[in-house]
């Protein structure tokens, strides 16, 4: 039997492609396995937003060489944003490759796989989507970015924003429903964008009011957001559609408006405050997640106050944090010296985590006692787990002690927190219909 593996690293976009390709691979007739190193065909799919993800592919490429070596008849592939419109330099560094593909780019790695097996692709391939999709799964919408922001490599490497037509996502929504599927996350580098380029235009709350009617379908999430994108139409989408779950990841980046204007996100602080307000006044029961970079091109310990400021104003459910570090071919890298230590980098990231950690504690022993539906979606250390709509991961106590399941929902009251995590107690477990917010359930 011919194996493959794939790799992945970074964003969900990326985890949404793996899954995708693993799909392609089955229908070739391959069949997974956890080694990289024992695999036919090994696939890398790459994330080069941070120096660690590419350092981290660079050297399983280094391991795979010597596998290669043993086994010349092994076929490696690279995609996802490591590749660039251009890979002669990549080939020359990397001779152990034998296909290179873009972000959303299967064909090139379908190919080589379909020459392993001796299968023409174009023949026995249906449609990309997993055969057995995860009870809660990615769906993109929307595939690269126009934004430029000056730290951010992404543009260069996946493109401008191009829009998937709304009938093709409810009828991937659908076939996705069929397959077990309760839990749809709309991704994009920048899913406020989208539609923008359709034609008749539509944007994000249209499609979210077109995936809100599909049969079976429980709720709907969507990532990344960005400030100046999220009308308040599809903030109002959120608060009036019964299957968008009330969980906003509106990324702020930084606190201090000169280092804003560095980063050419095209906010500013008081704006995006602003945006918050607004959010929270429309949808008052949300939960709100951000993105955050410390250490930038030339702040300042003043300015870097000024992003703590911001997460002790608004409290997050949620942070995403990281140090600075250079791109290559960025306008940052190329304009705005890397000024502050490496040292005071990781000195400054402590300090933010040790915050919110403290923030994400206060808010969750607010949660005690309290009851929510969870969606369960997995299991971990012999208990299973799964999701409130505001995405806070639950672990249930008692799961073998009702009709509990990966697939269905419970009724959990929490009984213990963490800053990270809830602890609960099911109390019935059933599965609701579609979207019911107000489901009463027998204790």
């Amino acid at each position: 039997m011919t194996t493959y593996h794939i790799w992945t690293v970074g964003c969900q976009m990326n985890k949404a492609d793996s899954e995708r390709l693993a799909s392609g691979f089955e229908q070739l007739g391959l069949s997974e396995t956890d080694n990289p190193r024992s695999a036919d065909v090994v696939v890398l799919n790459t994330c080069v937003v941070r120096q660690g993800s590419e350092d981290k592919a660079t050297g399983l490429l280094g391991a795979l060489k010597k596998a290669k070596d043993l086994d010349p008849s092994r076929r490696i592939a690279v995609m996802g944003c490591m590749v660039g419109p251009q890979s002669d330099e990549l080939s020359r560094r990397f001779p152990q490759v034998d296909a290179w593909a873009r972000p959303q780019e299967f064909e090139p790695v379908l190919q080589m796989a379909g020459e392993v097996v001796g299968v023409d692709p174009d023949g026995c391939i249906r449609e990309l989507l997993p055969g057995d999709p995860k009870v809660a799964t990615f769906m993109p919408i929307i595939h690269g970015c126009d934004k430029f922001c000056s730290f951010c490599i992404i543009p260069y490497r996946r493109g401008r924003e191009v829009s998937r037509p709304v009938e093709e996502l409810v009828r991937e929504t659908e076939l996705l429903v069929s397959r077990g599927v309760r839990e749809v996350t709309l991704l994009g580098q920048n899913v406020d964008s989208y539609g923008h380029d359709l034609e008749p235009a539509h944007d994000l709350a249209d499609l979210m009011y077109a995936i809100n009617e599909v049969d079976g379908l429980d709720r709907i999430r969507f990532l990344t957001s960005h400030p100046s994108d999220m009308s308040e139409k599809i903030i109002r989408a959120v608060g009036e559609l019964p299957k968008v779950c009330e969980n906003i990841n509106l990324p702020f980046q930084a606190g201090d408006d000169e280092v804003l204007d560095r980063m050419r996100r095209g906010y500013t602080r008081d704006e995006y405050l602003r945006k918050i307000d607004q959010v929270r006044s429309i949808i008052p029961d949300v939960a709100m997640v951000t993105d955050v970079i410390v250490g930038f091109s030339g702040e300042s310990e003043e300015q870097f106050r000024q992003t703590l400021d911001i997460l002790k104003e608004v409290r997050f459910d949620k942070v995403h944090s990281a140090a600075y570090s250079v791109r290559p071919g960025t306008i940052a890298a190329r304009q705005h010296p890397d000024t502050v230590p490496v040292e005071e980098k990781k000195r400054r990231l402590a300090e933010l985590n040790e915050l919110q950690e403290r923030i994400c504690s206060e808010i969750n022993t607010g949660l005690a006692g309290e009851e929510f539906d969870v969606l369960i979606d997995g299991h971990s250390k012999g208990k299973l787990q799964g999701r409130t709509r505001t995405d806070k991961l639950v672990y249930l106590d008692n799961s073998e002690t009702l009709e509990t399941r990966i697939g269905g929902f419970a009724k959990v009251r929490i009984t213990g927190t963490t800053p990270w995590s809830l602890q609960g107690t099911v109390t019935a477990a059933e599965m609701p219909a579609a979207g019911d917010r107000l489901r009463v359930y027998p204790i």
